[in-house]
């Protein structure tokens, strides 16, 4: 079979940030190891850190999504059979992105919900001074944003849930069996 006609089971784990993206991708990855089913975890935030940035892409979207094509490839060649991707999916239009970067890519995005409050607390353990406030006005930003373009295949609500019952979760909705 050529690769253009291999599906690759590809998860999205987005949200808010404050959401547990990171946290929840980690677990997922963690509870994929346990059982044994070759994949790879990859973080869109570490593959647009660089300076500087265009002036019309401040989130350096374009070169994460070349570092994505690239990295996937690699780890294809080393045995994954399926991805996740921890990002903050903000249009729709972002999983033909994520589909050109990974040809065959079978996408499914999940969205980790909370409160706004308790996003704003999650924040808070983390964050400081300006780097707080920026954080705390971009989650209810992205908390708007996302339920106003039906942002998620699935909508995980993380309020009073542990790490691993969401990861658990999550696993369950894409259907990707331990």
């Amino acid at each position: 079979m050529s690769q253009a006609h291999v599906s690759i089971p590809t998860l999205i784990v987005t949200g808010a940030v404050g959401a547990g993206k990171t946290t929840i991708g980690g677990a997922v990855s963690d509870q994929l190891t346990e059982a044994n089913r070759p994949h790879a975890l990859i973080d869109m935030d570490a593959l647009r850190s660089c300076y500087p940035r265009p002036a019309d892409d401040p989130f350096n979207t374009a070169v994460g999504y070349r570092n994505l094509a690239a990295l996937w490839a690699n780890y294809q060649g080393v045995g994954a059979e399926r991805v996740i991707i921890v990002d903050v999916v903000e249009t729709p239009e972002q999983r033909a992105d994520y589909a050109a970067a990974i040809p065959g890519a079978a996408i499914q995005i999940v969205r980790l919900t909370a409160s706004v409050a308790e996003l704003q607390r999650r924040l808070a353990g983390r964050e400081r001074g300006d780097s707080l406030r920026w954080h705390q006005a971009r989650a209810a930003e992205l908390t708007a944003l996302m339920d106003a373009r039906g942002i998620g295949d699935h909508i995980i609500d993380t309020d009073g849930k542990t790490i691993d019952e969401i990861a658990a979760e999550v696993l369950q909705r894409v259907g990707w069996p331990l």
